[in-house]
């Protein structure tokens, strides 16, 4: 039974050290499920070979957190598997058989449970991030409240294939500063990576602009083609966008008049 009681302390700290570690890469850029994902698989020690993963190991933050989750994750199994066996080895009575069983399944049931919970996912995350802010050398940066990644506005990756209305302009000739779109980076086929381009940056067939706007928009620029429709789409975009603006400023006079004494 102590075996048993043993193997779901694992389980806890195993659940614990890759949230942990969810947070932690989290909080240096990567999305909440790319980071959940790099550290269950860095954990368990499945080591997905994806360019994602690329990423992760070429970022020296990251590579720590890794490292250190195959390390943690090759002792946890290794002692979860030992407690496992020895828990079900010289086991005398039927009736003791029963209740090891039982609390083995519906010990895992209910860490299962706790680990699904976005309740408690929240407010772990949340005491993680302070600690994690408090106790390490970590840079704990809230990217998607310093982008206000929610409502309308996303971070999206657009590639630019052949007859795409962005191929061979350059960043100033497109105007998409004008639509609401802003640029952030260019990746070129190659794989370098132009961040923050110039209104002179030119964007070439096959390459992948990072761009940052409402998510109607967003959609609607990748699938824009060249020639009389995409210009006419630009031209919308860039008188909503001015109606748009037009309306938050009078709104804005209007609140500042209505607070004013």
């Amino acid at each position: 039974m102590l075996s048993i009681i043993s193997l779901l302390i694992v389980l806890t700290l195993s659940i614990l050290v890759t949230r942990i570690a969810t947070v932690a890469l989290t909080h240096t850029g990567l999305s909440r499920e790319s980071a959940r994902f790099q550290a269950r698989s860095a954990f368990t020690g499945v080591g997905f070979t994806t360019s994602e993963s690329e990423n992760v190991v070429n970022h020296p933050l990251r590579r720590k957190i890794l490292m250190l989750l195959m390390l943690l994750g090759n002792a946890g199994v290794i002692t979860a598997v030992s407690s496992l066996i020895v828990s079900f080895v010289n086991v005398e009575g039927s009736v003791i058989l029963f209740w090891q069983i039982f609390l083995l399944v519906s010990g895992t049931i209910g860490l299962w449970a706790v680990a699904s919970s976005s309740w408690i996912d929240r407010h772990l995350s949340n005491l993680i991030a302070r600690g994690l802010k408090s106790f390490t050398s970590i840079n704990i940066q809230d990217y998607s409240s310093m982008l206000r990644l929610a409502g309308d506005f996303q971070i999206s990756e657009v590639h630019i294939s052949s007859g795409h209305w962005l191929e061979n302009r350059t960043i100033g000739s497109a105007a998409l500063r004008q639509e609401g779109i802003t640029v952030l980076g260019v990746e070129r086929s190659e794989g370098t990576y132009l961040g923050a381009p110039d209104k002179e940056t030119k964007v070439l067939k096959d390459d992948t602009i990072i761009v940052y706007g409402k998510a109607g928009l967003l959609e609607k620029l990748c699938s824009r083609g060249s020639g009389r429709n995409g210009n006419q789409e630009h031209e919308r975009n860039i008188t909503d966008e001015k109606l748009t603006k037009s309306i938050e400023k009078r709104e804005d006079h209007k609140s500042c008049g209505s607070s004013s004494p």
